[in-house]
């Protein structure tokens, strides 16, 4: 089949692409001497994951239950779930990580402490925990000097139910950066809080065997990780137009797009209309002036200046038409680099895999929580 045989709107994976931008992350792992435990949620399915832990101990980070279930019935027996273990899911997670040879939770509060603790001894059933860090992001985590964070590190390290493997961070922060030179001070600021605060537990007396960390823009830039032991990036895979416009990637790079129609022409209002609404790009927005995504060329894949893709609503993308002339024609294709793949791919259920032009595969990831 060829690209333009599919109907609209369709997700596009260019395998080409994710094999370059999987190579370049596995190797940019060896030669910073940490482990590749690569987060798949960005795309959620099965042969994309195999392509990023190429090379690799075979380790994978998810965020939902869901996914590590999937990904362990595909296969994969190291799984993170790097998300603040929800106290009303303990029993699901304990349940699943008997069935696993390694499966980990992260935990950053005495309450879900608790429950998971009351829950193991109930199961008599261990279980491997990371505790989260806050490396500057200020969504989840403990911070250093929080007695709280000691007494977590204690209480988990001492527990008879728990197997506890050190810390985990992600610097979050970095895609409010916009120069590679502002990610690399991100980079180095996640770095250097996260190992000083594994010292911190260490010079304590708990031992802290693992020191996780990771985002795409600061993995990408980092010069130094010593005292890292694994690296948690997951978006490079696809890459994305926010990563490009940040500086964490090059147009290029970007693996994953969207396949619309023009649905609507009005020349005297100088705009189009696409079948590609939110439900086929998701609502967020780019830098600068406000953008949903970047139309190209279908065949070309250059950028088609001449439209601004201005507003989304359910179904309908619009686009200000803002040359002269060259204005695409009812039924005529576009191909859209979305703002945040991670959050377009996940409206779609099914990926086109295309190299060039021909369609050569079609992969399925996995939905729900």
């Amino acid at each position: 089949m060829r690209i333009g045989e599919l109907s609209t709107p369709s997700a596009l994976v260019d395998l080409d692409k994710v094999e370059h931008n999987t190579r370049w992350m596995s190797e940019r792992a060896h030669a910073l001497g940490v482990r590749l435990r690569p987060h798949v949620k960005t795309h959620k399915c099965l042969e994309a994951a195999r392509l990023q832990v190429d090379g690799h101990f075979g380790g994978i980070t998810v965020s939902t239950l869901a996914e590590a279930r999937y990904f362990a019935e595909g296969g994969f027996e190291d799984i993170t779930w790097a998300f603040p273990l929800p106290v009303g899911r303990v029993g699901e997670a304990l349940d699943f990580s008997q069935t696993l040879e390694r499966f980990a939770v992260v935990v950053d509060h005495l309450d879900t402490l608790d429950a998971l603790e009351e829950g193991a001894g109930r199961r008599c059933a261990s279980i491997r925990v990371f505790l989260k860090f806050d490396c500057g992001y200020g969504r989840a985590g403990v911070r250093s000097g929080d007695p709280v964070a000691l007494e977590l590190a204690r209480r988990m390290s001492d527990s008879r139910w728990m197997d506890f493997r050190g810390i985990l961070a992600h610097a979050g922060h970095s895609y409010d950066c916009r120069s590679p030179e502002a990610i690399l001070r991100i980079a180095e600021q996640e770095r250097n809080s996260t190992v000083s605060f594994a010292e911190e537990l260490r010079d304590s007396g708990v031992t802290v065997d693992e020191v996780s960390v990771g985002s795409t823009p600061t993995m990408r830039l980092v010069e130094d990780l010593e005292g890292v032991t694994e690296i948690r990036p997951g978006n490079y895979v696809f890459f994305d137009l926010f990563q490009s416009l940040i500086g964490s990637c090059e147009p290029e790079e970007v693996a994953f797009s969207v396949l619309g129609s023009v649905v609507g022409r009005y020349p005297e209002r100088g705009s189009i209309v696409l079948d590609t609404g939110a439900l086929a790009l998701s609502k967020d927005v780019g830098t600068g002036e406000s953008s949903f995504g970047l139309l190209t060329h279908p065949q070309t894949g250059q950028p088609w200046a001449e439209g601004r893709l201005v507003g989304l609503s359910q179904e309908h993308g619009k686009v200000i038409w803002e040359g002269r002339g060259g204005m695409p024609k009812i039924g005529e294709r576009v191909r859209i680099l979305p703002n945040h793949s991670c959050l377009s791919a996940a409206l779609h259920p099914v990926y086109h895999v295309v190299r060039g032009m021909d369609v050569v595969d079609t992969w399925r990831p996995c939905r729900g929580w």
